[in-house]
């Protein structure tokens, strides 16, 4: 059992290597999801703490500063010694995501572990950004350098604060950026103890600020301030439009978006029922159903449906729910009221438009925000429950008879975050790797992720991408520089 009061050390703003007040001098509360309980106040941040928190990331970015003088390979030490750090504090930090998140403890223990792994991936690319020489007509050497972009605001969501957190900070300090984020009032616990952490490993002042605030005050900041350069978003689609337009009003800012989706999982009929069942369930119900690329959408052969479904409803019935912080215990609460009522809304709608409750459709206990493992059966692809980003432990399986057909009807939604195809045809699964509109495709698995393979979506569901190689290009402006040469005598 993991110790469920750990310390409170940090819950200031964090900017230049401080920890301060907000200006307004507000704080706002943080809730055990488990309990529906405060267990901490935060000061709010706002406008004025923006600014405050850009003069610094700009100062620390300006040409002759410490952080822009700096070595790669420097840069590289100080990330490997945040991993460090983070790996050192593994067990409090996961203690700390889970009291505010509701999270399985040991699913926060990976987080926080993951995260250190994340920084460890960025710190290896430090020294490897590299321009080109480019052979050009004339009497000119040309070639290229990649530049930080500069002072970056990145705001995260609650569903996995420090995760998508490292993802942001490991490629925006791999290319020499400064940091202003913005965590969920809901999670910022974990990532204000990390922010020590960094002050901890030697980073110079001003390098990384993090502002706990509201959306519509500290996010609106943050998405239309003039001296930031470039904003990453990780949260909804519509969220996502509001960014984008800020960012387009004030001063064209290069933005990254990670948003919602929809995402289907197709078994064929040639699968081990056992093994499909158990990955489909693992797809939509890992961390009470709060993840944007969650499998929402089971898409199951005929000829296989009713075996899987009774699997499926037996396989969410034996889900045990409980404390978060019990090891034995598969199943938490959501993360607040709002999103518990969102969800029980969905499941309210999946029965008046005459999907199959298999199981589930409950609160469970009397109080936090749990909601059972619900299984919907014979759901078609007009119910809301089928078109619309659920976010919670709902799974609705969806029958098909032929491989073109359902390759349309997974292609049918407006997102395109990730999908799956599970299938002991090689054939079959490459034409729908080819076939789907959606950022990730994976092959009788889910939620491979991997802080080398980028990730990010299609159409509704984003622009840009996180992790990877490809993520770094997110924090870089290309500059050309043609030198014209000599003349020959």
């Amino acid at each position: 059992m993991a110790d469920k009061v750990p310390a409170l050390k940090y819950t200031q703003l964090f900017i230049n290597n401080e920890f301060v007040d907000s200006a307004s001098g507000k704080k706002f509360p943080v809730i055990n999801p488990a309990t529906g309980q405060k267990i901490a106040e935060v000061s709010e941040g706002d406008k004025a703490d923006v600014d405050k928190a850009v003069a610094a990331a700009k100062a620390a970015f300006k040409r002759g500063s410490v952080w822009r003088e700096m070595d790669a390979s420097a840069r590289a030490k100080l990330m490997n010694k945040l991993a460090d750090l983070i790996e050192r504090d593994a067990k409090q930090i996961a203690n700390l995501l889970t009291l505010e998140g509701g999270k399985l403890f040991y699913g926060s223990f990976y987080e926080a572990t993951s995260s250190a792994t994340t920084l460890r991936y960025y710190a290896g690319w430090c020294d490897k950004i590299t321009g080109k020489t480019i052979p050009t007509d004339g009497p000119y050497f040309t070639y290229t350098r990649k530049e930080p972009i500069g002072v970056v605001g990145q705001i995260i969501p609650w569903n996995f604060p420090l995760g998508m957190a490292m993802w942001k900070w490991g490629p925006a300090l791999a290319t020499g950026c400064t940091i202003v984020l913005k965590p969920a009032e809901q999670t910022p616990l974990a990532t204000l103890h990390v922010a020590a952490l960094a002050k901890e490993a030697g980073f110079p002042d001003g390098v990384i600020n993090v502002i706990p605030g509201y959306g519509p005050t500290a996010g609106a900041a943050i998405s239309s301030h003039p001296d930031i350069t470039k904003v990453a978003f990780t949260g909804s689609t519509e969220v996502g439009k509001i960014i984008m337009e800020a960012a387009a009003k004030s001063n064209l800012k290069k933005i990254s978006l990670e948003l919602g989706g929809k995402s289907p999982l197709i078994v064929l009929d040639d699968v081990n029922v056992d093994e499909a069942v158990q990955i489909a369930h693992d797809a939509i119900f890992v961390n009470q159903g709060q993840v944007c690329c969650a499998g929402t959408r089971t898409f199951v052969h005929e000829s296989i449906y009713d075996e899987f479904v009774q699997k499926s409803k037996a396989k969410a019935e034996a889900r045990k729910i409980g404390d978060p912080f019990d090891v034995t215990v598969q199943h938490g609460p959501q993360i607040d009221d709002e999103i518990f009522e969102r969800v029980m809304s969905y499941i309210k709608s999946g029965k008046e438009q005459g999907a199959r409750v298999e199981c589930g459709g409950e609160r469970y206990g009397d109080k936090g925000y749990f909601v059972k493992p619900t299984v919907f059966s014979n759901v078609t692809d007009e119910m809301k429950i089928a078109r619309e980003e659920i976010f919670g432990p709902v799974q609705s399986i969806i029958k098909f008879k032929t491989l073109e057909e359902v390759i349309e009807r997974a292609n049918n939604t407006t997102y395109g975050l990730a999908s799956g195809i599970l299938t002991n045809d090689i054939n079959s699964a490459l034409t729908v790797a080819n076939a789907l509109e959606a950022g990730s495709v994976w092959i009788n698995c889910y939620n491979a992720l991997q802080s080398s393979t980028p990730f990010g979506g299609y159409k509704m569901s984003g622009i840009g991408r996180d992790c990877g190689e490809e993520s770094l290009e997110e924090y870089l402006e290309v500059k050309t520089v043609s030198v014209k040469l000599p003349m020959k005598s």
